[in-house]
């Protein structure tokens, strides 16, 4: 009888705790623990998006959970380049994507692009001719490669091959309008924003995701029957009517898609979720599959490339037949097994740009977080009404570049940005500069002719004495180029080269290793380079599903 009575007393026990867990839950959810005032009240207040679970993968994306790795050379380098000593890094959790960006998906940016800003007309011309990828790259003097010039990025036999030809700056700019693509199509499908008118945009009526979180009513050229047509604009708006717009605390839009780091990259290349034992390493890794060969092991596929690689002299795919690796040029992405991320072509097929400026040395004694050499911070350009200002039709600002190319480096609707001053900087202890791409590895202080009393200084006398070619275009569209024939230059390295990671097709197996480090101007482009897009994570570490349930 006792034992009935102990465990209706259990249960009733077990039953309250749970109410008031909910209970708990729901106030947390619905009143603020800091006034007492409820939150997301039709009356009026403060407004916030309390049933936010976790941020979305956006298109083709994967997930990669963050940690510690090793990053550089942990095998013997047999050709003593020194650029990749191991250091110790961390990078938090972020989003990549599963493949490298395709013919097909950059076709897509280039379509919008003719639609929206059609090139037979003056002023948009070099906005479509700038992002075009530059098809000569396949010619080869003593070869033979017309059929790639002509048909590798238009025929739809070569739909789902990784884009090559173009340029970091160019893997720049299709990033920033994937980004507002999709947060475009997120807000649609929310409800916020009047359905369809995507496919009918003005040049003056672009979205941009900077734009409508800092300028709402200037988002869409203006056009508030664009930005608030959907039918559940109002699902923030409280009766005082404050919150007319989804800001970035309601949870909607996704963060920026960009070029990875090269510690995210090489991370991720690597994939050492495959051979860990609870919180132990098994040994070290070599490629981004496991073990030391470039073969499979496996029973049913024993014998098989396991990446599109340069085998050797006048080998790039192997004897026709069983020990063909499948492709000569690139080959289709996902023609390979993914490594243990899930994420293909992480060695071979083509090498891939990352976000980084290169230095013979990664500064881990500096920062062993998060590393990246490339920051150049700016702000938004203040109108004189006070607002930030928004580029018109008619304020497209463009980069000539140093072999002469044209690109569009904003596009109407977006935010005008301007370098950071020393004001903005006072008495900050973590920057002090707009640009901090020569930070202790090429800015003044750290060349051997530094002298901090000198009062006139010697541009010759630079760390990283690169040319210095030039370029400039006349209002008539005519163009000055001028090679840099200066004697002395020592160096090919300076602040517009990017470092690119992976073996590719026209490389041997040393470089499928992913510590392996090159670099290229950021303005030029290859037949053997391409690029994959990544997202920041925000919020915890793991997925939820991964985590232990909490009450």
């Amino acid at each position: 009888m006792r034992n009935k009575v102990a465990v209706k007393a259990f249960l009733a026990l077990a039953v309250s705790a749970g109410l008031l867990s909910c209970n708990n839950s729901k106030d947390y959810k619905n009143n603020s623990r800091a006034t007492g005032w409820d939150i997301n009240s039709k009356e009026g207040g403060f407004t916030y998006n309390a049933d936010y679970d976790e941020q979305e993968a956006g298109p083709g994306l994967v997930f990669v959970e963050g940690g510690t790795f090793t990053m550089g050379r942990v095998q013997d380098d047999v050709m003593h380049d020194w650029n990749n000593t191991p250091t110790q890094q961390h990078v938090q959790s972020f989003y990549m994507d599963e493949t490298e960006v395709t013919n097909l998906m950059y076709l897509e940016y280039l379509d919008y692009l003719k639609r929206v800003y059609p090139p037979s007309e003056e002023r948009y011309r070099n906005i479509y001719h700038g992002a075009l990828p530059d098809t000569l790259v396949w010619r080869n003097r003593l070869g033979y490669n017309e059929t790639m010039t002509n048909n590798y990025l238009r025929h739809p036999a070569y739909a789902n091959y990784p884009v090559v030809g173009v340029s970091w700056i160019q893997a720049v700019e299709f990033s920033k309008w994937r980004t507002d693509r999709v947060n475009e199509l997120r807000l649609e499908k929310e409800g916020f924003t009047l359905e369809g008118a995507r496919y009918a945009v003005e040049p003056g009526e672009t979205f941009s995701t900077e734009t409508y979180l800092n300028a709402p009513t200037k988002a869409y050229g203006g056009n508030d029957s664009i930005a608030r047509g959907g039918n559940k604009a109002d699902r923030f708006m409280t009766k005082d009517s404050t919150n007319l717009y989804v800001q970035r605390k309601h949870g909607v839009l996704l963060p920026e898609y960009r070029l990875p780091t090269e510690a995210e990259w090489e991370y991720a290349a690597l994939a050492l979720v495959g051979i860990r034992n609870y919180n132990v390493y098994r040994g070290r890794k070599k490629y981004p599959w496991d073990g030391q060969y470039t073969r499979s092991g496996d029973a049913k596929s024993r014998g098989d490339q396991l990446a599109n690689f340069k085998q050797g002299d006048g080998d790039y795919g192997g004897i026709a037949g069983w020990s063909d690796d499948g492709a000569d040029i690139t080959a289709e992405v996902k023609t390979y097994e993914p490594n243990d991320f899930g994420l293909y072509d992480m060695a071979g097929n083509v090498a891939e740009w990352v976000a980084d400026v290169y230095r013979p040395i990664v500064d881990d004694e500096f920062n062993d977080f998060n590393y990246y050499r490339g920051n150049v911070y700016t702000k938004h350009a203040i109108s004189e009404d006070g607002t930030v200002e928004v580029l018109g039709v008619d304020q497209i600002e463009y980069d000539t570049l140093s072999n002469g190319r044209i690109v569009a480096r904003n596009l109407p609707g977006e935010i005008k940005t301007v370098p950071i001053t020393p004001e903005d900087t006072y008495l900050r202890s973590n920057f002090s500069e707009s640009d901090n791409r020569s930070f202790r590895d090429g800015d003044k202080r750290s060349t051997r002719y530094y002298d901090n009393f000198a009062e006139v200084e010697d541009p010759n006398q630079r760390m990283y004495n690169s040319p210095v070619h030039t370029a400039t275009v006349d209002s008539l569209g005519g163009r000055s180029l001028q090679y840099d024939e200066t004697t002395g230059r020592n160096t090919l390295i300076d602040d517009n080269v990017r470092v690119y990671k992976g073996g590719s097709w026209r490389d041997r197996a040393y470089w499928l290793d992913p510590a392996q480090r090159r670099y290229f101007p950021q303005d030029m482009a290859t037949d053997y380079i391409g690029f994959r897009n990544a997202m920041s994570r925000v919020g915890s570490k793991s997925l939820k599903k991964n985590k232990t349930a909490k009450n």
